[in-house]
């Protein structure tokens, strides 16, 4: 049903231009000179381009596809190919840029219609839904102009286009700036580890010359062990200990591991490496270097290594961060294959800062808050993505009508 005052109608009656990329770019790729973008500068759920990875071509002399994809503020682009769907905004003062043929450009009747609010539309998750089952049909993903401008589009009246298009605007800018807290966090940890991992910055009180040791001196380092073949269904159990996969320790967001998408047997057990609530475990098979705290009862197979008979002298949660801090370096060392992977001498063989226990525990306590200020910036972000997505599918659809100004004035 359609809104009171709105219409139903389709990209291509709103639009001056619809096209896509060139194929030929290849030849101007340069390390400088005109904004090229390409899918991968598109976000989803968002219509603000992501210019962490942007490239640029050399185009000295503009050939006629290079003229008709010249981007302009205002611009709308979607992919078209693979990601159907991704939604970018071309900002304000953008400069001279380019498209490629993965990319439709939809240049919009800005006097009809606000294009940021048809960019807001065509990015909420319902749009996409609609754009996905617009799908070519073939081997591979894919739309085509003709199927662009017959995307269906419901317009409210242009003031009440504006006035949502500035509500959810507010939103983003909020999301921007809490993804560059985040972002700071990041770097303000990362900084941290730099300075009291080696030693450039101590704690009142701690003056004892800085030196380092071996971790296998510190502990002993035990691969795990996998059950053959593995495709085998009585290793398995519904309930059990868990076991842990890499699947399993990149999907968690703490130090914590507490549940597994799989569990094994007895028999399966006796086929493994067990470890207990509380051990702390690292991958070392294609995502290198991560460790977790266990937080339930579990088994390992041979891409982990769990650490056993930790010394006295060596504060658990401090060598989660001396692991943490050192995972680039590990993956780096990792044995060419396949797949990269480490091994128990090379991890036994990461230098460990040999500090007293409360140094440890102070430096340990300095970084858990750092994980603290992420974790809770993460958190402030996920909520912010949620509310502007319920917000969008009221707003976007009329569920939700806005007050604009001249209505509260009479109203007042």
């Amino acid at each position: 049903m359609v809104p009171e005052n709105w219409q139903l109608t389709k990209i291509g009656f709103i639009s001056e231009t619809v096209t896509s990329g060139s194929r030929d770019w290849a030849q101007y790729y340069s390390d400088k000179g005109k904004k090229f973008v390409r899918m991968t500068n598109l976000k989803r759920d968002s219509i603000h381009l992501n210019l962490d990875d942007l490239k640029y071509v050399d185009v000295k002399s503009l050939s006629s596809d290079g003229k008709r994809t010249s981007l302009k503020q205002g611009d709308i682009l979607i992919s078209i190919t693979a990601e159907l769907g991704k939604i970018g905004l071309v900002p304000k003062d953008f400069g001279e840029a380019y498209i490629n043929q993965h990319l439709a450009l939809v240049r919009l009747k800005e006097k009809i219609v606000n294009t940021v609010f048809v960019a807001y539309v065509l990015a909420s998750k319902h749009m996409n839904h609609v754009i996905n089952r617009l799908n070519d049909s073939g081997a591979k993903a894919g739309l085509n102009l003709p199927t662009i401008k017959s995307v269906p589009i419901l317009l409210p009246p242009i003031d009440e286009q504006k006035k949502i298009a500035e509500i959810l605007s507010t939103w983003d800018r909020a999301i921007e700036t809490t993804e560059k807290l985040i972002e700071n966090s990041k770097a303000q940890k990362k900084a941290l580890i730099q300075q009291l991992l080696t030693g450039k910055r101590r704690f009142f009180g701690c003056s004892e010359n800085w030196q380092t040791t071996k971790l296998r001196n510190l502990c002993s380092v035990k691969r795990g062990a996998s059950p053959r073949p593995i495709s085998s269904e009585k290793w398995f159990a519904d309930t059990g200990r868990g076991w842990v996969r890499i699947s399993d320790v990149t999907r968690s967001s703490t130090e914590l591991l507490e549940k597994t998408e799989q569990y094994l047997s007895n028999e399966g057990v006796s086929n493994s490496v067990s470890v207990e609530p509380g051990e702390l475990i690292m991958s070392i098979c294609a995502t290198i270097g991560v460790p977790k705290f266990l937080g339930i009862p579990a088994c390992i197979h041979d891409g982990f290594v769990v650490f056993k008979n930790v010394s006295d002298n060596l504060y658990p949660q401090f060598l989660f961060y001396v692991l943490e801090e050192v995972t680039e370096r590990l993956a780096q060392n990792g044995q060419p294959g396949t797949q990269k992977n480490i091994n128990t001498s090379i991890v036994g063989n990461i230098d460990v800062p040999k500090i007293s226990v409360d140094e440890q525990k102070a430096i340990s306590l300095t970084l858990l808050n750092a994980d603290k200020n992420i974790r809770l910036a993460k958190e402030k972000y996920r909520k912010l993505i949620t509310e502007k997505s319920a917000l969008m599918q009221q707003l976007l659809t009329g569920k939700r009508r806005v007050k604009l100004k001249k209505e509260e004035l009479a109203d007042a």
